[in-house]
């Protein structure tokens, strides 16, 4: 194995289309709807629309942060980077482990669900048996992790089928939801209004939960230095992303309330879609919208996967965390150990969540710590893109808004729904949410006292522009493999 600092990933392999069909892959929209709706309804009843209607609006201000800060530093860590380089090194590397431990919990929150639908296909009983979901969900994601092993290429490949399918039966259910006649409830325009929301504190909780929902189209940006042309591509394929996943949500979550009851969301909590499949095509309906949340549950295992990987491989490229992780293999351009390490973790957690209960709770209280996690790492970015470009800030109208102010009330956002939820949430949530990024403050100390050159950052600024740091295996000069956009827009 190569020195560490020598060898990059591979450049160039994924092109505009497939960085987009990654970013909705990311968001899940299938799983999300799934695992994450009973527990929306449980905290804001009627207000679901209106609570994802409220967040994408701030999370697009993050998503525009994002793309403004990738035209900058093309970095596999992302906020990681982002964030060490303009407000302080502390804050990064909390900002990269904010990540790593929110996508760690997913993917135990995650394959439960992928092997409990797997299960569903073909009895509903055995859907209900955790140890049996589990088994199911470690083999789906242990194949997941076989593909994200073998490279850029077969990933791109095994998510446009999973997500090409996942999508296609979600349109045609949306169109369908429009034509039932059959309604426990006829639609109500003040379910996209204030009205139902119990106080500030239960719009907070429920922005938190549409965080969840929202989380992940940002793979695009840890993905940057495998991406064509990613100055412009990984930034734009976010903002695509958080509007198509925007609109499945919404259709859905509407369908939920006008066709489904009370009664019926409470009764199945883990996967709300494949009643709402049910009663809008029965026989078939609840078996086909199983079929794509299981497909979007193993997709997002795959983004997820990505996204704590390539993270993981940024911080072992500086030192911040063993160097090993940084090493790329040989033949395919990946982070193995990063990643052999990733799934050796998931799997001991796997083991250990199945005593802690069903799959309903496991997912209610990990859905909630995840929401904190991300709030903290988005609301970090948002703040970081207003520094890197406060001297271009008041060049033009567009970068005031799109990469100042917008990004600053997403970043406002974020800090206010992590602070107002805290009342609201469980002490099992907070305990994982806080205690998650607590465990970072050890690697934090530890290699900032052995010197890394992480904690002693050239600072980001918009007006220059940094190029990739690592020579690929067998350049002799460092090469410009990001021809990026030129930073006055």
């Amino acid at each position: 194995m190569s020195n560490n600092r020598g060898r990059g990933l591979q450049a160039n392999v994924l092109g505009t289309f497939d960085t987009v069909v990654m970013a909705v892959a990311g968001s899940a929209p299938a799983y999300s709807l799934a695992a994450t709706t009973a527990v929306l309804v449980g905290a804001v009843g009627l207000a679901s629309p209106a609570a994802l209607l409220y967040c994408a609006i701030p999370m697009l201000g993050i998503a525009l942060a994002f793309s403004y800060l990738s035209r900058i530093d093309v970095n596999a860590g992302a906020s990681y980077s982002w964030v060490g380089r303009t407000l302080h090194p502390f804050l990064g590397f909390i900002s990269g482990w904010a990540l790593v431990i929110s996508a760690t919990i997913f993917m135990v929150a995650g394959s439960l669900p992928a092997g409990s639908m797997t299960l569903a296909l073909f009895d509903d009983k055995l859907a209900d048996n955790t140890a049996l979901s589990t088994v199911v969900g470690a083999l789906w994601f242990l194949v997941m992790l076989g593909v994200v092993l073998g490279g850029a290429r077969l990933t791109v490949r095994a998510q446009l089928v999973m997500s090409g399918v996942e999508l296609g039966i979600l349109a045609l259910f949306a169109v369908l939801a429009v034509f039932h006649t059959h309604n426990a409830r006829a639609f109500d325009w003040s379910w996209l209004g204030f009205s139902h929301f119990d106080g500030m504190g239960g719009f907070a909780s429920g922005a938190l939960l549409a965080a969840f929902y929202y989380w992940g189209w940002d793979v695009t940006s840890n993905l940057s230095e495998e991406t064509r042309n990613s100055r412009r591509t990984t930034g734009l394929a976010g903002l695509i992303g958080v509007g198509i996943v925007f609109l499945l949500f919404e259709v859905f979550t509407i369908a939920v309330n006008v066709i489904l009851s009370s009664k019926q969301i409470q009764e199945n909590d883990a996967n709300v879609l494949a009643v709402l499949g049910e009663e809008i095509w029965p026989g078939w309906g609840g078996k086909l919208l199983i079929v794509s949340v299981m497909l979007s549950t193993i997709a997002t295992l795959e983004t997820t996967l990505i996204q704590v990987t390539r993270s993981l491989f940024a911080m072992g490229r500086d030192r911040t965390m063993p160097s090993a992780l940084g090493r790329v293999h040989r033949t395919w351009n990946t982070p193995w150990v990063a990643i052999v390490v990733v799934g050796g973790v998931a799997l001991a957690m796997f083991i250990a969540s199945n005593a802690l209960g069903s799959v309903g709770e496991i997912l209610s209280d990990a859905i909630s710590a995840i929401g904190l996690q991300i709030a903290v790492y988005y609301g970090l970015a948002g703040l970081a893109v207003v520094v890197a470009y406060r001297k271009m800030l008041l060049k033009s109208p567009a970068n005031f808004l799109l990469g100042g102010l917008w990004p600053l009330f997403g970043a406002v956002f974020m800090f206010w729904i992590f602070v107002e939820s805290l009342g609201e949430l469980s002490g099992a949530a907070i305990a994982i949410g806080i205690g998650g990024l607590a465990v970072g403050l050890v690697p934090m100390l530890w290699y900032w006292r052995q010197g890394s050159d992480y904690y002693r950052p050239a600072k980001l600024d918009a007006t220059r522009t940094v190029e990739a740091e690592y020579v690929p295996d067998g350049a002799g000069v460092p090469s410009r493999l990001h021809e990026g956009l030129p930073t006055d827009f």
